[in-house]
């Protein structure tokens, strides 16, 4: 029964739920946020950024699909980011499909960034169960690239044992989004000025290792246009700068969800394996005991009534 959990039940229980709904709020205090009315960037009390991950469609199998068979979720995901005014300051989709159990992305039809078709390789969001103190491919979202995420240490967060890691992605040119802050702007109209967006970033995430669910993350995040005559003859304005951080809210319900899952994950790796374990081992020794037990020599039986006792040489 231990290794039968362990190896066998542990791969097709710990699975990614197919259909749920998240979201996580994250803020940027005192951030850089360009006015695209006069172009000039400025300085806002707060920025905004809303996750939202939903559980959809599962595509099937076949010569544009994962194997048939295999347990595959596929997130829509929305990243939605706000100034201190509720207007939108950008807005980029995401569809992300991988497996359900090892979190190892899944190439199908729809797999996308804000409706470009992307090929990811490494993981995105979640790390895998069982989280290793190793190095691991992360997907960026904004470069369409995949570079290591660096383990960083172990330490204690809110109560949990958490491994931190950590990935920097220097100043990269990346696309302009589709759906632009201001009405009758589009990313090709940007285009016939010559003007260039790019993008920098320190990520760090906060994860549980049992789950390899993160419990927190902050970035550093920078984004600059460069160039053209959008500028009006400067070489750069900041569009958004700032250190983006979990909302305080949403830390103490993450935790206290990992939590929850930590305890069935370990139930299926460690509780139940080691306990069946240590069972079989007194059921065995018990079962050495009596067989000893049984095989012990007894004394001579008494003798009958009328019959002469057994006398020895």
């Amino acid at each position: 029964m231990a290794p039968l959990l362990r190896w066998y039940a542990f791969p097709r229980l710990a699975r990614v739920p197919a259909h749920q709904y998240q979201d996580m709020v994250l803020e940027a205090r005192d951030a850089t946020l360009l006015d695209y009315g006069t172009m000039r960037a400025k300085k806002v009390p707060e920025v905004t950024i809303v996750q939202t991950l939903k559980g959809t469609w599962r595509p099937r199998g076949g010569s544009r699909g994962p194997p048939a068979g295999r347990p595959v979720v596929v997130w829509d995901g929305l990243s939605y980011v706000q100034g201190p005014d509720g207007t939108m300051a950008s807005k980029v989709p995401e569809r992300y499909i991988f497996d359900a159990h090892s979190q190892d992305p899944v190439h199908a039809t729809g797999e996308m960034v804000d409706g470009d078709p992307v090929r990811r390789e490494g993981i995105e969001f979640k790390r895998p169960f069982l989280t290793g103190k190793r190095d691991y491919e992360y997907f960026d979202a904004q470069t369409r690239t995949t570079s290591p995420i660096h383990y960083r240490g172990t330490r204690t967060f809110r109560g949990l044992t958490v491994y931190r890691f950590e990935q920097t992605v220097p100043w990269t040119k990346v696309r302009m989004p589709k759906t632009m802050p201001v009405r009758g702007i589009t990313p090709q109209t940007v285009a016939r000025t010559g003007t260039t967006r790019w993008y920098s970033t320190v990520r760090r995430f906060w994860v549980e290792p049992v789950t390899g669910a993160p419990v927190y993350g902050e970035e550093l995040h920078r984004e600059e246009l460069r160039g053209g005559t959008l500028l009006g003859g400067r070489a750069k304005v900041t569009a958004f700068a700032g250190h983006v951080k979990m909302r305080e809210d949403y830390i103490t319900h993450t935790v206290a969800l990992v939590k929850h899952n930590r305890t069935l994950v370990l139930a299926v790796t460690s509780y139940a394996p080691r306990g069946t374990l240590v069972l079989g081992v007194l059921l065995l020794a018990l079962s050495l005991w009596l067989e000893a037990r049984a095989r012990r020599p007894r004394g001579p039986a008494p003798a009958r009534p009328g019959e002469p006792a057994p006398v020895s040489s």
